[in-house]
Parts: C-alpha cells; structure tokens; sequence
C-alpha cells in the first residue's frame, strides 16, 4: 500500500499532502458517519421511532468515555508529530507507551463509574417515559465496548501522526462495516432489537481495536514500543493532558449540549421532539464528514512543519485548509437546504403495522424536522475558518487558545443561547441558537487565528 511517510509532511507539496492527507480521513468519517446514520435508519425502521431518540440519550455518556482516548490521542498526538519533525524518535515512543497507559487507566475507571450510576445517568440524558426503558438495555451493553473504542481512537490519530492516513481510513471503515453487518443479523434476523443494536456496535468497536493491535504491531509502523515506554513519565502526562483537555472539554460539552438539548426538547414537545433531534444529531455527525476530513488531514501537516521550524509551510497548509474545508462546507449546506425532507424520511419507518404512538411521533417529526434542519446549518459555509483556527493552536501545542476556540461555538456561545431563546421564541430559538453561535465562533477564531500567524509564522529560518 502507498503511504506517506512522516518525513514527507515536510517536503511535499501543500496542496497534494493535504489531499494524501484529507481525503482518507474524510472517507473514513464518511464510512463512520454513514455507519452511524445507516444505524438510526435501521433502528427507525426495524424497532421504531422511540428507539432512535433511546440511542440518542445513550450517546453522550459512550461518546464521552470513548472521547477520553480520543482527547489522549489527541493530545499526544500532537506531541508526537512535533518531535517527529525534530527528529526526536525517542520522545515519540515515550508518548506513544504513555498514551497506551493513560488510556486504559482513564477509561475502564470512567466505565466502572457510568455502571454504577446507570440510574441517575439515562434520565438525566433525558431517558425519560418511554425511552427510559430501550435506553437502559442499549447503554449497559455498549458501555461494556467503549474502552475497545477509546483505544481505537486514541490509536487512529497515532497512525495519521505517522503520516499514514490509509491505515487510519481502514481502521476507521472497519468497525462501520461490521457494525452495519452485525445490526441485520441482530435485529433484521434474530429480532433481538434494542439489544442487537448494542451488541452489532460494540462487536464493531472491538473489530477496530483488533486492526489497530494488528497496525501497531507490523512492519508498517514506526511506533515499536518497549515496556519501559509505558511508564508514565510526569511531564509528558503533563502536556498530553494540557492538549488533551481541549478535545476532551469539546466532547464534554457536546454532551452537556446533547442533555440540554433532549431535556429542553422534552419539555417543548416530549419524546416526538427528542427524536427531530435525534436526527438532526446524525446528521450534525454525518454531513460535515468532508469539512471534519480536512481538519484531520491538516493537523499533522501543521503539527510537522511546526515542529521542523518551516514556518511558510504551516502558512500556506493554514490557508489551503481553510480553502477546501470552505468548499466543501458550501457544498454540505446546499444539498441540506434542497433535500431535507427527503432526508428526513430516510429515518422514519414504512411499516404499515405502527402504533397510534408511533404515527403520530412519525408525522410530527416529517412535518418540524425538515424546517429545523434548515436553521441548524444555515451557517454552515461559515464553520471551515472556526475548526481550522481551532485545530491550528492544538497542532502546534498550544492548549489555552486551542482550547478556548475549541470551546467558543458551543460552550461559550451555544449553551447560553440555547437556554435563552427558547424563553421567548419557543422552538425556534432552540434551533436559531445554531447559526448564531457558528457566526459568533466564526469572527472571535479569525481574530485571533489572524493575530496569531501575523506574530508567530513572520519568518521561515535559513537551515
């Protein structure tokens, strides 16, 4: 298989790395966000309306613990491109083994706790009435699988560090693939619904780990690490934690947002209103996979070129990531504002046999999630400058402007709108609250985005 080495993200050209880069990542997520939306297809049509907005409560509690290796790949990830770009191999292995560590003490303690405060965790998520009891079976299972799945995570960014972008496309189409596959025989042919959901995730969160254990191990990656590298070492726990915290405080409040969200919906419409979001919630995940694509691929570019002083090389991959992550934004939000009905009906079910229940949760939900969709994303050209400048201060391992960019759309600006507008706008300031904060994220990210490059990247130094 071609691949990119790591010293290539110094010498090649911009536009071409970032595509080599890009486009894996973007398949990846495609296939991910597709496994994800396929999933709620299936679970709408062969359980039922109620189970989609069930499988949406669970999310923010496995996404949250699954974002814990995350935020350490992340972290150390960042860590690693640098001392790769400065030639430093041992303090990359160092942070690899610490990552490894960190990762599993972190999640398998967060597990123990989410079991033994199931009861309080699924309402609070807005597990309430009918969902309560689908939500319950779906999180006890998965949540068995989300350690299997951090590790995955914190494993995937590892490999694009290494420049190796294919192998993290593969690791991340695993996984979908057999998620997708799991979820027909579970609950198309078994009919173990809500259950057979969880079991076809967590059997494709544990199919992604056995590939990453398989990369890791073969000739294919540089990272061959020793027992002695999975000592924790102080001060690289330190900075993995610093650069750490920004993907995992962002994943933190998508999970705060998601337990506003259903209960504040709840409140406006019960259960028919949790599951508009539900929807709007997959393809928040699903459509954007091209603009999040860019994003990944520009991380270690940066992060590189950073690391071997190339200051005009992180110049240019800044504005070649803003330019693409942009296009394909602009193409996202035309197709979301033409076709949202026709997406919408894609989650609903067909089923001549429903409940009085379940037709009127389905027709309310065909006639207001189209309209809130349009809200959602009518920002959506805007967001590529917001996640790029974000992503920059996190790449070069800088963790308080990375983080309080990372934080600005939803933490500092979504989360307050969102528990203002409703007040006097009703269900339209829920939705209203989207494109405000994207805007309001957009101007302060390209402030100091600006700033930053104007002080920081003024000279590339002769070697």
């Amino acid at each position: 298989m071609a691949k990119v080495s790591s010293e290539q993200l110094g010498s090649e050209p911009i536009g071409r790395l970032l595509v080599k880069q890009a486009v894996p990542a973007s398949i990846g997520i495609l296939v991910m966000s597709l496994n994800i939306l396929i999933d709620s297809i299936f679970v709408g049509n062969w359980i039922g309306s109620i189970a989609i907005a069930a499988i949406n409560v669970v999310l923010p509690v496995s996404f949250f613990i699954g974002a814990l290796g995350m935020a350490i790949g992340v972290g150390g990830s960042s860590i690693i491109s640098r001392a790769l770009g400065d030639h430093n191999k041992e303090k990359a292995l160092k942070t690899f083994g610490n990552q490894i560590t960190l990762t599993l003490l972190v999640t398998i303690t967060m597990v123990v706790f989410g079991l033994m405060f199931i009861e309080t965790l699924i309402p609070a998520f807005g597990g309430k009435g009918t969902i309560y009891d689908p939500a319950k079976t779906y999180y006890t299972i998965v949540l068995y699988g989300v350690p299997f799945l951090a590790l995955c995570m914190m494993g995937n960014t590892v490999v694009r560090a290494e420049g190796k972008p294919k192998f993290a496309m593969i690791a991340m189409i695993i996984p979908s693939v057999g998620n997708l596959l799991m979820d027909y025989i579970f609950i198309y042919v078994f009919d173990w619904g809500m259950a057979g959901a969880a079991w076809a995730t967590t059997i494709g969160y544990f199919l992604c780990f056995a590939y990453i254990f398989y990369f890791f191990l073969s000739s294919d990656s540089e990272m061959k690490i020793g027992w002695h590298h999975l000592r924790l070492n102080g001060i690289l726990v330190k900075e993995i934690g610093a650069l750490g915290f920004v993907t995992l405080a962002r994943q933190a409040v998508v999970s705060i947002t998601y337990l506003i969200m259903n209960n504040i919906l709840f409140n406006l419409g019960g259960e028919p209103m949790v599951a508009v979001y539900a929807i709007i919630g997959r393809m928040l995940m699903f459509a954007l996979f091209p603009v999040f694509g860019v994003t990944q691929g520009f991380l270690p570019i940066a992060g590189f070129n950073y690391g071997a002083k190339k200051y005009q090389r992180v110049r240019e991959s800044i504005n070649t990531a803003i330019k693409y992550a942009a296009f394909m934004a602009t193409m996202v939000f035309v197709g979301l504002m033409l076709f949202p009905e026709a997406i919408t009906s894609l989650f609903l079910s067909d089923r001549i046999s429903m409940s009085t229940h379940e037709l009127e949760t389905k027709a309310f939900v065909l006639k207001n999630a189209p309209n809130a969709m349009r809200w959602v994303f009518a920002a959506t050209p805007i967001i590529a400058l917001q996640l790029i400048g974000a992503a920059y201060f996190q790449a070069i391992g800088k963790a308080i402007p990375a983080l309080l960019l990372t934080l600005s759309r939803q933490g500092f600006f979504f989360i307050p709108l969102v528990l203002i507008l409703p007040n006097f706008l009703g269900e339209l300031g829920v939705w209203l609250s989207f494109p405000i904060s994207d805007l309001l994220a957009t101007l302060v990210t390209g402030y100091f985005l600006r700033r930053e490059v104007n002080r920081e990247l003024k000279i590339e130094p002769s070697i």
